[in-house]
């Protein structure tokens, strides 16, 4: 196979999913929060709550009609970039898939239309349930591609079958209920969550700063605030399910993530910082939490954690293994009406080791001719790259805290210290708004690259399932996707910015009551 083709169509899937990830965040955050906005106007009936609601529903208009596009192709890629992949477990990899296109480009389209164009056609209540549904839409487009991208890092539910050669559904409900896509799903809206909480915040803190749609500005703090301060801490929470979920089911991303190349004894300490360097095999000047990893990994003070090296030993032995199921399954293949009951029983009995002896196909077209050291270096390529893994999730964890103290300083400040906020605090929000972008781009570079060398853990390698394209062809496609990615980038970035700058399109005056009660809140302190 040419290597090349293989890296480049990594690239290109790579480049694709971390451009469409820019809008998926902040769609699932601002449909919850509009959708809360509206729920408090049809509850008071002040029109400030519905102008907020038209204002930030417009940005999220935007970001949603950006994603759709740029979610368009992620699809197509999997039949023109990766047709043996598509071809192996399209029958498990598809059913999500079509049920997530049925949600996101019928379902969910149809109510952000009926959104948009219902507010005067629409009784308040009807308008309110439609903005619900919009969000509640949303969200549960992204469950299924969670569902389906869950399934490749843990394949449960599914089986190899020897004489279609491809995986077969065997219960859809396993699928659908796989711990690690639950764990994904909770985590990923919680962090768009914490997106939209931010963009408001930061978005709001700079009218203040301008003294422009001051009313509309600290509602919005108050709500972005709360709302994100709970988002930020279900983060944490739902990432330590994740990590749990890694424990159990990647052990080879866990240990790359903590940088562990030997087992170390229950508990096993969390590394803050270090130099991982994957030559020599260790971490260079890292700083140890006790207990921590140990605790996130296990939830145990006995159970440890195995390391790298020893990780590689045991991949070797499952190379050993696939070797045998795949001497066997080729004895199928030639003659499927007259195999020996033994040398099916042969199979079934290695079978779950198959995908590691394919690892050998990026080395020899026949894995059985596999030499010693072939097989050594394939159970070495079960190692992905330690320290992106290493830096991207620390950054990330990190990120997060921030994300906490933040929300919860102005939390405090909205709801306890009369809504008063200094000017640095402001300016603050206005600088982190790409933040929680860094955050959510670090994380998928954490679960995708950390899966590497497989497409679906232990099932498929990455190095199998490209199509059969020319490097030039490849390159020509990501110049022509990076151009095409950007362009649309570019537009929502104008178009975001038009729209903030205008401000909102309804102008609402606060009465004069209002503004005598509350004339001392109107400006920022400094």
């Amino acid at each position: 196979m040419d290597i090349g083709v293989v890296e480049l169509s990594r690239l290109q899937f790579a480049m694709t999913a971390l451009y469409h990830f820019l809008f998926v965040p902040l769609t699932l955050g601002l449909s919850i929060l509009v959708a809360i906005m509206e729920t408090v106007y049809v509850m008071t009936d002040r029109p400030i709550w519905r102008q907020m609601t038209k204002f930030w529903g417009t940005l999220f208009g935007i970001n949603f009609a950006m994603g759709v596009a740029t979610g368009v192709v992620m699809e197509f890629q999997f039949g023109m970039n990766w047709s043996y992949y598509s071809h192996y477990v399209g029958d498990v990899f598809g059913a999500p898939l079509a049920i997530e296109g049925l949600m996101a480009f019928f379902l969910e389209a149809t109510f952000v239309g009926l959104w948009f164009f219902g507010w005067d056609r629409l009784s308040k209540v009807g308008h309110l349930v439609v903005g619900w549904l919009v969000a509640f839409g949303s969200n549960f487009s992204a469950l299924w591609i969670l569902i389906a991208n869950g399934w490749m890092q843990n394949p449960v539910g599914a089986e190899f079958n020897p004489l279609t050669m491809r995986m077969e559904m065997t219960s859809f409900f396993e699928v659908m209920f796989n711990t690690v896509a639950q764990a994904k799903f909770v985590h990923t809206v919680s962090a768009g969550y914490v997106t939209a909480s931010v963009f408001v915040l930061g978005v709001s803190a700079w009218f203040l700063l301008k003294g422009r749609h001051v009313g509309l500005a600290r509602r919005s703090i108050a709500v972005a605030s709360s709302f994100g301060l709970a988002a930020a801490l279900s983060v944490v929470v739902l990432g330590d399910e994740s990590g749990y979920d890694a424990g159990l089911n990647q052990k080879m991303k866990l240990a790359a993530i903590e940088a562990m190349w030997e087992t170390e004894p229950a508990p096993a300490p969390f590394t803050l910082v270090g130099i991982p360097d994957q030559q020599a095999r260790e971490t260079k000047w890292a700083l140890h939490v006790p207990y921590v990893m140990g605790l996130i990994g296990t939830r145990s003070l006995t159970e440890e954690i195995p390391g790298i090296n020893q990780l590689e030993e045991e991949a070797e032995r499952r190379v050993r293994s696939g070797l045998i199921a795949y001497d066997a399954l080729m004895t199928i293949q030639r003659d499927r009406e007259a195999t020996d009951r033994a040398v099916m029983q042969s199979f079934e009995d290695h079978s779950d080791d198959l995908g590691y002896a394919l690892l050998l196909r990026r080395y020899l077209d026949d894995p059985r001719e596999a030499t010693d050291a072939q097989i050594a270096q394939a159970a070495e390529d079960t190692i992905p790259h330690v320290w992106p893994i290493f830096w991207a999730f620390r950054i990330m964890v990190g990120l997060g805290f921030l994300f906490i103290a933040t929300m919860g300083y102005f939390f405090v400040q909205s709801s306890f210290r009369g809504g008063r906020y200094p000017t640095w605090a402001l300016r603050f929000a206005v600088l982190i708004i790409p933040a929680p972008w860094i955050a959510a781009e670090l994380g998928w570079i954490v679960a995708e690259y950390g899966r590497q060398p497989w497409t679906v853990d232990g099932i498929l390698p990455t190095a199998l399932s490209v199509s059969a394209l020319s490097v030039t062809e490849l390159l020509l496609t990501i110049a022509g996707f990076a151009t095409f990615y950007t362009v649309l980038f570019l537009i929502e970035i104008k178009l975001l910015l038009k729209y903030i700058r205008k401000g909102p399109t309804e102008d609402v005056q606060l009465t004069d009551d209002w503004n005598t009660a509350h004339r001392a809140r109107l400006a920022p302190a400094e």
